[in-house]
C-alpha cells in the first residue's frame, strides 16, 4: 500500500520549501559535516525524477583545500567580469555582496550532467531535459539539507571549464552546479538578495496564467 502523508507532514514540507535559503560564505560555521550526512544528501539527490529514468547526474565531493583554492580563484576572475555588467549603485551593491562560500564551507559539491551515448526516452525532442533532470537532483539535495539544518549555497559565478580541469572531469561531463555545503549559525528569515533590495518578489499574477498567456 502506498504511503499517505498527514497534513502535518505536508505542512513540514511546505515549511522546508519556504525556508530554504542560498547560503553565503559569511554564514557557515566550523561544525564538520560527516560523510554519512553527505551520503544522506546524495541519496536524496539520486531519488530525483529524470527524463527516461536516465539518471544523468554525477557528483564530486570536495574537501581538499587545494582544489577549493583553485575553484575559488576561478570565482575571483569571473566575479570581476560579472561586476562590469552593472553600473552605478547596482555595481556598488554587487561589489558589496558576498556571493560564495567556497573556502568557508567544509564541503563543496560539483554536480555534472553526463549525456547518454544512446537515445533517451523523453529527450529526443527536448535534449535539454537531461540537464533539467540534474537540476531536479540539486533541488532534492537542497531541500534535504534544509531539513537537516544544513546550509547550501549555489555558486554560478565560475569558469566551468576551469572547474572541470581542477577536478579532472571527463570531457563529456558538463558542470551544472557547484554547491557549498555546511552548518550555519542561522538561516535568514528572507532571501538575502530580497533583504538587500537586489530584486523584489514577483506576485502570482505576474507569473501564473490560465489557458495561455493573457
Amino acid at each position: 500500500m502506498s504511503r499517505i502523508f498527514s497534513d502535518n507532514e505536508s505542512q513540514t514540507l511546505a515549511d522546508i520549501i519556504r525556508l530554504r535559503r542560498d547560503v553565503r560564505g559569511n554564514r557557515f560555521n566550523d561544525k564538520p559535516v560527516s560523510d554519512t550526512t553527505i551520503d544522506t544528501l546524495l541519496n536524496a539527490a539520486m531519488l530525483a525524477p529524470s527524463v527516461g529514468y536516465s539518471q544523468p547526474w554525477q557528483f564530486v565531493v570536495i574537501r581538499d583545500s587545494n582544489i577549493k583554492q583553485a575553484v575559488q580563484q576561478t570565482f575571483v576572475t569571473a566575479n570581476a567580469l560579472g561586476s562590469q555588467q552593472f553600473t552605478g549603485d547596482k555595481r556598488a551593491q554587487y561589489d558589496a555582496l558576498k556571493l560564495e562560500g567556497i573556502l568557508e564551507a567544509p564541503v563543496n559539491l560539483a554536480v555534472f550532467y553526463q549525456p547518454s551515448e544512446t537515445a533517451v526516452l523523453g529527450q529526443t525532442s527536448m535534449p535539454e531535459m537531461g540537464k533539467f533532470s540534474v537540476v531536479c537532483a540539486i533541488q532534492n539535495l537542497w531541500l534535504m539539507a534544509r531539513s537537516l539544518n544544513i546550509g547550501v549555497g549555489w555558486v554560478s559565478i565560475l569558469d566551468p571549464l576551469k572547474v572541470k580541469q581542477a577536478l579532472n572531469a571527463p570531457e563529456s561531463a558538463e558542470l551544472i552546479g557547484y554547491l557549498c555545503i555546511g552548518y550555519v549559525d542561522e538561516f535568514l528569515a528572507e532571501p538575502e538578495l530580497k533583504q538587500k533590495g537586489w530584486q523584489k518578489t514577483k506576485s502570482p499574477a505576474e507569473v501564473i496564467f490560465k489557458d495561455g498567456f493573457n
